[in-house]
């Protein structure tokens, strides 16, 4: 059962089930693709099976779903690792518990891209991004630590870079496709629009260099307290979703394989994603675009407290914060 909520996006999706003998959990998301394996768990009735009534509401922002989750608003979200998610763990507000989407090598991911004439003066490796401009959705976000972790990888000066933020991905397309920036770091569905347009020019997919988790699914710390058995019947269904979503992922010689089970797996996905959508194209939206994500829904940990560590030393983060205390292990089994 998914309810309205007052400054909030409009509901996922509507289903009636009768919950008298449930537990009820309330969850905030997004309406994202690398939100899939919530989607999934939800869809395929994997909560219900737990005993679990899951209210599942959506937010304009990962930020906002971390908020919603530190005030008790949520037992649960599911958003990427931000600057106010790492400071409400380190206030004792909530933790994460398990794996939303990461980079991994083989798999795509955020891509690099360049704008024309950029790549005409020669950026056509991370290497030459070296005193270049590079447009970010904002200062303190995922993309904005990607393009860190590129100059600490290949060995240059970060602030080499001028990272230029722009607000959206849709701003940063535009700016790319203008010459306005040298380049940027997009989500695969806006870097592929790009480059079939002919409006930037292929540099490299991220996972190339380095592994990113890129979120978490959040608990509060008075869920776990208060309802730890709930929290553990939720993340057994969740690791549910996340085996069906892991279907999107299968390789063949390095490419992704479509079949008819996950052409039905995107169609899932796709309805809560894009509610109201063509199917048949948004279903090969999600099929084209999934990021990677572990089999078992496990965190990396290690990849966490470097994240945390980076944050805290460019100000984003509080200097309180204890980068091994982002991560609870204890939920999966």
């Amino acid at each position: 059962m998914i309810r309205l909520a007052v400054a909030l996006l409009s509901v996922i999706v509507v289903f009636c089930t009768s919950a008298s003998a449930q537990e009820r959990v309330t969850v905030g998301t997004m309406r994202q693709i690398a939100n899939g394996a919530l989607f999934l768990a939800h869809a395929q009735g994997y909560f219900k099976a737990e005993g679990l009534d899951v209210d599942m509401i959506a937010y304009a922002s990962d930020s906002d779903v971390a908020e919603a989750v530190a005030a008790n608003a949520a037992d649960l979200g599911l958003a990427a690792f931000t600057p106010a998610a790492f400071n409400y763990v380190g206030r004792g507000y909530m933790k994460a518990i398990a794996a939303q989407a990461r980079e991994k090598r083989d798999y795509e991911g955020n891509v690099l891209v360049a704008s024309s004439v950029a790549f005409a003066s020669g950026l056509r490796t991370f290497d030459a991004l070296a005193s270049r401009t590079v447009a970010i959705d904002k200062l303190g976000s995922p993309f904005h630590y990607q393009v860190a972790q590129i100059a600490r990888v290949k060995r240059f000066t970060p602030t080499s870079i001028t990272a230029k933020p722009l607000g959206n991905f849709d701003a940063i397309a535009r700016a790319v496709g203008t010459a306005q920036v040298d380049a940027a770091l997009l989500p695969p569905q806006y870097a592929r629009e790009l480059l079939t347009a002919n409006q930037a020019r292929f540099v490299g997919w991220y996972s190339e260099l380095d592994d990113h988790q890129l979120g978490a699914l959040f608990a509060s710390t008075k869920a776990i307290a208060s309802k730890r058995a709930v929290i553990e019947k939720f993340v057994k269904a969740y690791q549910r979703g996340v085996a069906d979503y892991s279907a999107l992922l299968r390789l063949d010689r390095g490419k992704r394989v479509s079949t008819a089970k996950t052409r039905d797996i995107a169609t899932i996905i796709a309805r809560y994603v894009y509610p109201g959508k063509q199917l048949g194209t948004s279903a090969a939206t999600v099929e084209s675009n999934a990021y990677y994500m572990d089999p078992q829904g496990k965190l990396d940990p290690v990849e966490v407290v470097r994240q945390v560590e980076w944050y805290k030393a460019q100000g984003f983060v509080d200097a309180s914060v204890d980068p091994k205390s982002v991560v609870d292990t204890s939920f999966l089994k």
